[in-house]
């Protein structure tokens, strides 16, 4: 059973492909690469493509707009806006006026007339969430949006959003060890019918095994600023992995399937989003979505994660300070 954007909005795979890593935020990217990993997620089925506006300053959206022009009425488009960069970080940007203009410049970019999906990446504390939905409605009714989603919203602020406009998607983080969304923002957004967009469903690469204690991130990887990434909490988190690739050995399977296949679990509703730039990793997470996972299997995970899941702040403290409490 395949989800979709809205009541009546379009199917989307389950699994989707997160694009942010494909401009650098992990290291140096081969776009040539890039492109063509985009090019074998359509073809073997994927359809939800997420990017943003502020990842690699544009020349995300640049990528995925001329890699996906010629197959457009095979894509569905998932951008996001609301931050901008300055010197000392992201920003929230969340004004109608600058929705407004960031708006036209993604479609500019991603090569369409109109974008399937359109989040709101942060909620802009100086401006009430409302004014924010408010204009991104406006877009709807101008046929520039299909579809408006939010990312890293609490519950109160989702309600307050879904009152002036349906909101049809909420992107988070998502993983079997980080499930701060079960305890209130999931069940409000099945109470409103929309969709979870699960980020980082492997741990931003931590679950796929390939990181170790002495790995040197690139330089401007996003992971060298986070605490989980590092020190002593790396070392604890890595325990986690080593006992996800036992019970991945266990099945033939490798631990970012194990992953995976865990989030197809929690429900058609939840849509994962691993990131990819390179094509065998990408042939790596589709096979997920043919492992099955038995009742043993699914405790065995759970014992393996601790109840207060992955140890240390997934962002450092400029990043936790933008997301919405």
């Amino acid at each position: 059973m395949h989800p979709t954007l809205g009541p009546d909005g379009p199917a989307v795979s389950r699994l989707g492909l997160g694009c942010m890593s494909m401009t650098g935020t992990y290291g140096p990217i081969d776009p040539h690469e890039a492109a063509a990993t985009v090019r074998e997620a359509l073809d073997s089925g994927i359809t939800m493509f997420d990017t943003g506006d502020f990842y690699g300053d544009g020349t995300n959206e640049e990528l995925i707009g001329r890699t996906l022009a010629p197959h457009r009425d095979r894509a569905i488009l998932a951008t996001k806006t609301g931050v901008r960069r300055t010197a000392e970080g992201l920003m929230p940007a969340g004004s109608p006026n600058e929705l407004r203009r960031a708006c036209e410049a993604s479609l500019r970019r991603l090569r369409t007339d109109h974008l399937d999906l359109y989040y709101l990446a942060r909620v802009d504390p100086a401006v009430p969430v409302e004014e924010s939905v408010g204009a991104l409605a406006d877009l709807v009714a101008q046929g520039k949006v299909g579809h408006i989603g939010l990312s890293e919203v609490s519950a109160a602020t989702l309600r307050r959003a879904h009152a002036v406009h349906p909101i049809s998607a909420v992107q988070t983080e998502y993983s079997l060890w980080e499930r701060h969304v079960e305890t209130d923002i999931l069940p409000t957004i099945r109470s409103l019918g929309a969709k979870l967009i699960a980020y980082s469903p492997l741990g931003r690469g931590l679950l796929t095994g390939a990181v170790r204690a002495a790995t040197r991130y690139e330089p401007g990887d996003f992971r060298a600023t986070a605490p989980r990434y590092n020190g002593d909490d790396l070392k604890a988190n890595l325990a986690i992995v080593d006992a996800i690739t036992r019970l991945a050995n266990a099945k033939s399977a490798t631990p970012a399937q194990i992953a995976l296949a865990w989030l197809l679990t929690r429900g058609s509703d939840v849509v994962p989003i691993p990131g990819s730039s390179r094509r065998p990793h990408l042939r790596d997470n589709l096979a997920a979505l043919d492992l099955h996972l038995t009742v043993t299997d699914l405790a065995d995970i759970d014992a393996a994660v601790p109840d207060t899941g992955a140890q240390g702040a997934r962002y450092s403290d400029h990043g936790i300070a933008l997301i919405d409490r």
